[in-house]
């Protein structure tokens, strides 16, 4: 499922879908990250290290089923797929 709206801040992203509007903040989004590096630490039982008043500062679209996001510490490798950004708000 892909969503209606796309709405960016630098505190968080904000997405309307036909069964519901959901917003995700920044730092939570910094946090889910799904790139390897953020993955391979998480594996060794550690969480991505980041500021806690991370930003983000953009976002790409990946095709139709995914958006890369822009952080203000310079991340910008993970691809975040609209499913994954549906679980993460309980959507799914």
């Amino acid at each position: 499922m892909t969503p209606h709206h796309v709405t960016l801040t630098a505190d968080a992203l904000a997405l309307t879908w036909p069964d519901g509007d959901i917003t995700l903040p920044a730092p939570l989004l910094r946090h889910a990250c799904r790139c390897a590096d953020c993955r391979a630490l998480a594996l060794r039982g550690m969480a991505p290290q980041a500021p806690a008043a991370i930003r983000l500062q953009g976002a790409e679209p990946i095709g139709h089923y995914a958006l890369q996001l822009h952080f203000d510490d310079g991340h910008q490798r993970g691809i975040y797929p609209w499913g994954y950004l549906r679980q993460m708000a309980g959507l799914d």
